[in-house]
């Protein structure tokens, strides 16, 4: 994800208020069944340190099945059916899945009816026998998906002017579907949305199906490679989906609203070839497609949902955005699909590989390609360091987000903060070792996930010593330590020591 530092045009559309206060919308969310049983059923998580109830233990999906049915409107919820294959790593006998906004009509547990509840923002399945671990099991859950924001919750549905968009970053998937809501747990996804005549749906990977009806239409997409929950995309609008071949013939699509087709185009274009840059840095593109998703919406950011990346129109057609600085956005995002998406952060705290890597490339593309020198952006990135770090915590030990802002991780500290991190290391290691170090980060976790230890370890094996006391004091310091290379850099605050 990238904040988006800019105040957004004005805008002669008028936007949907919110109609319902957060207690009454929270407790008619999810329909519920009764359970008979001898301890209440509670609500899990997996311990993440940023967000303790996010995801759930007991299970490891391998696979969801999602299908939506979009009504023409933005007012009024989807139905959808959402099954879940997963795998049991332990004796369960209930089942908790990550899901806090829609009405669920009924459950079943390997075809068999299951009772269910809602608690805080998880759904507790109670299947009519215990499950064995080690056993595979497959949850249906039928119910609806809301694109009406509820009152202090940020993210899962986009409402653009002509439809839907999805930001699930950081912990809002389970506002549009029951899932194990954690980048821990990746998964295959299966993708069916249903819309009326005049409308084009899209969501991540391959399309494999499309199936028209006299007044409606349903295309099914699939992933080729394993999904983090928050990197689902689905749109839906009045939408041109348009087709380029990238390196290696990598199929390039791009989804824009119709009615701006050509003046976005010319940004388009320059997709491949800044595939091809990426490669050369840190290899091969890691999935079966790429493209932009340009959503006619007010967002405040832009975001790499995997295989297609959700922008704002805004950010191509105000403007006050020089060249350079687009192009250097959309490559933050490229980025991210080898740091975020392929290789994946295990927890949130691990965010600052997936930032921090993406500003990197964003800014190393703005000095090869724009001559926006790198060294200038890291001396006044050092410079208010130890200020990010003081608001936001270290770039390895972000601070909690804010209460009813969980966007709020995303702050400098894990931008350019964690950035000035790798400029460090490129300083500390030598320019041939960083870069051998980033092809193979990104080779060995492809698909998986990784944590800040992993990469610890690798770059002191390509170091050729142990970096730990390094990193210990670039990642967890609450003081920016001195600058490799760089002995004359100093924070704002050492400056201010000084002139005392």
């Amino acid at each position: 994800m990238l904040l988006t530092p800019r105040a957004p045009a004005p805008r002669t559309r008028p936007r949907t208020p919110r109609r319902l206060k957060a207690t009454a919308r929270l407790a008619s969310a999810v329909s519920t069944c009764l359970l008979a049983v001898s301890a209440p059923a509670t609500p899990l998580g997996v311990g993440d340190r940023l967000f303790p109830y996010l995801g759930n233990p007991g299970y490891d999906v391998t696979s969801y099945d999602l299908s939506f049915t979009y009504p023409g409107t933005n007012s009024e919820p989807l139905r959808a059916v959402t099954t879940i294959d997963a795998w049991t790593t332990t004796p369960l006998d209930r089942v908790n899945l990550d899901f806090a906004h829609g009405k669920v009509d009924a459950v079943e547990v390997d075809g068999e009816p299951a009772a269910f509840t809602s608690v805080g923002e998880d759904l507790v399945v109670t299947p009519d026998g215990p499950l064995p671990g080690g056993s595979r099991m497959r949850i249906t859950v039928r119910h609806t998906s809301d694109p009406v924001p509820t009152e202090g919750r940020e993210g899962g549905w986009v409402r653009t002017a002509d439809g839907l968009a999805l930001a699930n970053q950081a912990d809002a998937a389970h506002l549009v579907f029951p899932c194990n809501d954690h980048p821990s747990d990746k998964a295959m996804f299966t993708i069916r949305v249903t819309a009326p005549t005049g409308y084009t749906a899209v969501a991540n990977g391959l399309p494999v199906g499309v199936e028209r009806a006299a007044r409606a239409t349903t295309w099914t997409y699939r992933t080729q490679h394993p999904m983090a929950t928050e990197l689902a995309q689905v749109s839906v609008g009045r939408s041109t989906v348009l087709h380029r071949t990238g390196p290696h013939a990598l199929p390039v699509r791009d989804v824009v609203p119709t009615k701006d087709r050509a003046a976005l185009e010319r940004w388009l274009t320059k997709t491949p070839d800044q595939i091809t840059w990426m490669e050369d840095k840190v290899g091969p593109y890691p999935f079966e497609t790429y493209g932009l998703l340009m959503a006619d919406a007010i967002t405040g950011f832009e975001l790499e949902t995997q295989t297609l990346s959700l922008f704002e129109t805004d950010l191509f057609t105000e403007p006050a955005h020089p060249a350079w600085y687009v192009e250097s956005i959309m490559v933050h995002e490229l980025a991210h699909q080898w740091f975020g998406d392929s290789v994946g952060p295990r927890t949130w705290s691990d965010l600052w590989l997936s930032e921090g890597h993406a500003t990197w490339y964003e800014a190393l593309y703005a000095e090869e390609k724009a001559k926006r020198p790198m060294e200038a952006r890291w001396k006044a990135a050092y410079r208010t360091s130890d200020r990010w770090r003081a608001a936001g915590g270290p770039p390895a030990a972000p601070k909690a987000p804010d209460p009813g802002r969980k966007i709020s991780i995303f702050r400098p500290n894990v931008y350019d903060g964690a950035a000035l991190v790798l400029y460090a290391l490129r300083q500390e290691i030598g320019r041939p070792a960083f870069e051998q170090l980033e092809r193979a980060w990104a080779s060995r976790y492809h698909d998986a996930t990784a944590t800040t230890a992993d990469f610890v370890r690798l770059a002191s094996a390509f170091s050729g010593r142990d970096l730990g006391e390094f990193f210990q004091g670039w990642l967890y310091g609450g003081k920016t330590p001195p600058m490799p290379g760089h002995p004359y850099w100093k924070t704002a605050a050492s400056q201010r020591a000084g002139a005392q």
